[in-house]
């Protein structure tokens, strides 16, 4: 995987509610946090799996994309938007400094950042939708990241179309 660093600690979801201990190493943060994804079932609600990791999904499902205008980066499981079209939001736990996913898309994509008092820090954009084998341009599973200090909130906004993202990161 060449998008993982020396200090990178990829992060398995949890499939037990039973202790609330962190998973985040004691005394220091990772540089970056991987998310697996592979480990959820397909069609499985993603919200909770990974807060011991210091991260909460709201509005997304696991998938195993079967329409080929949505291919995974890598392996066979994606996130996808659900059941609300268009719209999937991420919280940190923690303050964290840079988040970076692969987004493949049916419109136009914003992906923004906001800090504890929901003021928008940065945004990345995808101008146009890059569906896989529609001719876009633009390729399929386009990466996106950002990077600011403080960031609690992400959220990746479609216009009500289709998106799914893959091989997640964030660091602290």
């Amino acid at each position: 995987m060449d998008f993982i660093e020396p200090q990178t600690v990829v992060a398995s979801p949890r499939r037990s509610t039973s202790g609330q201990e962190s998973g985040l190493p004691l005394g220091t943060m990772p540089t970056c946090v991987f998310l697996n994804v592979e480990d959820l079932k397909c069609f499985e609600v993603v919200e909770r799996q990974f807060e011991h990791w210091g991260i909460i999904f709201r509005n997304a499902i696991a998938l195993h994309p079967t329409n080929p205008a949505f291919p995974p980066r890598s392996g066979n499981t994606v996130l996808m938007a659900a059941p609300k079209n268009g719209l999937l939001e991420i919280t940190f736990l923690h303050p964290a400094r840079f988040f970076s996913c692969y987004l493949t898309s049916s419109q136009r994509t914003i992906l923004s950042a906001y800090d504890s008092e929901e003021k928008l820090l940065v945004r990345d954009e995808m101008p146009i939708a890059n569906l896989a084998g529609s001719g876009s341009e633009i390729p399929p599973n386009l990466k996106l990241s950002l990077s600011a200090p403080d960031i609690y909130r992400i959220s990746l906004y479609s216009f009500d179309g289709h998106l799914t993202i893959d091989d997640l990161s964030f660091g602290f």
